[in-house]
């Protein structure tokens, strides 16, 4: 079966995902990959896959239900002025990303839900650190996004 036929799209989840992040409107841009080069003055973000695992007891007798596992991450700059306003603005977008996500379980039906609370690992989360990117040092926050697809591989042949 050719990718573009399979049961359900991840491209099209990680579309979701990223337009998600895209609607709050707190970003320059929000890439589909992480950056090679220094992102940029203000706040942007990247959108990547991190893993996919099959999870039990909720697939069909002849499928396998999946949790793809996406990633967000904000970056700032750690020469952003002033300095005291680049957490507050960054929790401000992680926020709204997370809210957007808790509220459109299914991002506009493809997919099951948006594993939250972690019934099948991880859950919806955000994490804050420090990365460097082309030679320059970038406050980041990660959220991660576990969504659940049913049935998204057949096992028939």
């Amino acid at each position: 079966m050719a990718f573009d036929d399979a049961p359900y799209n991840p491209v099209a989840i990680m579309n979701a995902v990223a337009s998600h992040a895209a609607e709050t409107g707190y970003f320059e841009r929000v890439n589909q990959h992480e950056p090679k080069n220094a992102p940029g003055n203000g706040l942007s973000a990247a959108v990547w896959v991190d893993r996919i695992d099959p999870v039990g007891a909720i697939s069909g007798l002849d499928s396998t239900s999946l949790r793809v596992v996406f990633m967000i991450r904000i970056y700032s700059s750690m020469l952003q002025e002033p300095q005291d306003a680049m957490d507050p603005e960054m929790l401000r977008a992680a926020h709204a990303i997370m809210t957007q996500l808790s509220s459109d379980f299914g991002l506009g039906g493809i997919i099951k839900n948006i594993d939250l609370l972690g019934a099948y690992g991880e859950g919806l989360l955000g994490r804050a650190g420090y990365i460097q990117v082309a030679q320059q040092m970038f406050r980041v926050f990660t959220i991660t996004v576990p969504t659940v697809v049913n049935d998204a591989l057949d096992q028939q042949e």
